[in-house]
């Protein structure tokens, strides 16, 4: 069932914010009752809804609402800026009926958003990944501190017009992180090295970067499109003796594989920790 009448104020502007109203808008479930409160006017400008500060967008949801804590807030602000919003907003959030909080708010777990904005939020913690920019993302939910079941459906309606959403527990929320909130950034580095490789070989850097951008995208709607695993993918371009083993067996000499895995489980840990401040 649609949720697209209850109302929401996104408080921040930035990328994220804007790829999933664009994709909400799109797909048809973001509906007219939104707002963004940003306070830098240029940014402000893009939006159809917006508002200078969190407080004015918080009065609007109340005036809107077809009931007490009906409308819905969306944290979409770089971490850092969690006690400043919370210290605008959270008073007024705490003093009226419990209302769901979206945190988008990488690192930082439920509970601790719960209690900076005055312990009343029932909050729904996700986390989008960039390609949601291009309705192509990747996001999870979960059910945080204070959240009832069927409060993250709005949420969920979101994103969806964004991409993909997977709903996970909280505690695996910063293995999520490191897997597909900082995932994008390692196909980004095998693209630029294999571009940098290109060059090496005596392309041009024009050259090499179309090559590795339409090798890496059809592999990708490859990867995307066939039920089989990535290792069969793998293997179907791999003869024995050919230059594909070749290749692969220099990454696996240089533990390459290993390596991968080491650098999410550090993206994991590095999300954890940013989560106990």
């Amino acid at each position: 069932m649609s949720t697209n009448t209850v109302p929401v104020a996104f408080i921040g502007g930035g990328n994220m914010a804007r790829a999933i109203i664009e994709g909400a808008s799109s797909a048809g479930s973001l509906g007219e009752r939104w707002v963004v409160a940003e306070p830098d006017e240029a940014r402000r400008g893009g939006f159809a809804h917006a508002v200078a500060s969190a407080s004015v967008a918080l009065a609007w949801l109340g005036e809107v609402e077809e009931g007490p804590g009906q409308g819905q807030v969306v944290l979409a602000v770089k971490p850092q800026m969690l006690g400043a919003v919370a210290a605008e907003i959270g008073p007024a959030l705490a003093s009226g009926a419990a209302r769901v909080v979206v945190s988008i708010l990488a690192g930082i777990p439920s509970a601790r958003v719960r209690e900076e904005l005055g312990g009343s939020a029932r909050v729904v913690r996700v986390m989008p990944n960039v390609p949601a920019q291009i309705g192509m993302g990747m996001s999870a939910i979960a059910l945080g501190e204070g959240a009832q079941a069927g409060d993250d459906a709005r949420a969920r309606e979101l994103l969806e017009g964004a991409g993909k959403v997977i709903e996970i527990r909280e505690s695996m929320m910063d293995a999520y992180t490191g897997l597909a909130g900082s995932g994008p950034a390692y196909v980004f580095y095998l693209a630029e090295a294999m571009i940098n490789a290109g060059v090496e070989l005596g392309f041009s850097r024009e050259e090499a970067m179309l090559i590795v951008r339409e090798t890496i995208a059809g592999a990708g709607a490859m990867l995307v499109r066939s039920p089989e695993h990535p290792r069969e993918l793998r293997m179907s371009v791999t003869s024995k003796g050919g230059t594909t083993a070749a290749a692969t067996g220099v990454l696996d000499e240089a533990g390459v594989m290993d390596a991968i895995g080491r650098a999410i489980a550090a993206a994991r840990h590095r999300g954890a920790e940013l989560g106990r401040g």
